[in-house]
Formats: structure tokens, C-alpha cells, sequence
């Protein structure tokens, strides 16, 4: 049993991960005000993005840049002693993504409000159904 609990202590940062994917899902799935789903997308891609960094790490080896290999074969470093810098620099590029994602998405919800006077999902759909034509209004 004590193999189990310091199993799930020293993966801490994947149960991390799992919280804030709920969180995010969750406020994606189940608010509806837009500026809650949109907060929920981007604590959601955050997670995404721990995930990744987290895989990416390993202990005790060091950066590809680094050399080690002096001639002398003790102080030789094998590929396998060097971290991949791939995930890091792909979710470099995905932060720069989720910046722009947020902030066009905020943008987009400024326009809705200013549009239609709320950022309520119901209310939203309600204006629109009032406004197209051919609606069944009951306006006398």
C-alpha cells in the first residue's frame, strides 16, 4: 500500500493536470456566460500544456546543448541522458496560440455584448430567434 501512495504523491503534477481539465471542461460544457467558457477553454489548454511539459521532463539529464564529452570516456553523455527540447518549444508555440485564442475570443465577446446587450448563451439565442425573419414574435 505504501508503493501506491508514493506513487500517486510523486505524480502530483498529473493530478494537477486532471483538476484543471475538469475545471475547464467542465466550465466549457456546463456555463453560460461566454466569458466563463471562455475562461474554462483557456484554463483547459493550460492543462494541455502541463501535460505536455510534464512528459517532456526527465530527472537527471541535462540540455542537448551542453557538451559533456571532453574526450575522456567517464565524462561521456549518451543520448539518453539529454532532455528532448521538442515539447518545451512546441508548447512555447502553443502558449503564443492560447494568448491569441483568448484574446480574439474577447474580443469576439465585446462585440456579442455590445450586439445584443448580454453575454448570457439564452438570451443571446433568444434575440437572434426574435430578430430573424419569419419568426413566429407575438409583436401586435
Amino acid at each position: 500500500m505504501e508503493s501506491l501512495a508514493t506513487f500517486i504523491l510523486t505524480k502530483y503534477n498529473y493530478w494537477a493536470v486532471i483538476i484543471l481539465l475538469v475545471i475547464g471542461l467542465y466550465a466549457m460544457i456546463a456555463k453560460k456566460n461566454l466569458v466563463k467558457k471562455i475562461i474554462g477553454m483557456n484554463i483547459f489548454q493550460t492543462a494541455i500544456i502541463l501535460f505536455y511539459v510534464s512528459i517532456g521532463t526527465k530527472r537527471g539529464a541535462t540540455l542537448p546543448i551542453i557538451e559533456h564529452a571532453y574526450g575522456d570516456s567517464a565524462h561521456a553523455v549518451h543520448a539518453a541522458d539529454y532532455i528532448n527540447p521538442l515539447p518545451h518549444v512546441l508548447m512555447l508555440t502553443a502558449i503564443v496560440v492560447s494568448v491569441a485564442t483568448l484574446g480574439v475570443a474577447l474580443a469576439l465577446a465585446m462585440k456579442i455584448h455590445a450586439q445584443y446587450g448580454t453575454l448570457e448563451e439564452d438570451e443571446i439565442q433568444e434575440k437572434i430567434m426574435e430578430s430573424e425573419p419569419g419568426s413566429t414574435s407575438t409583436s401586435g
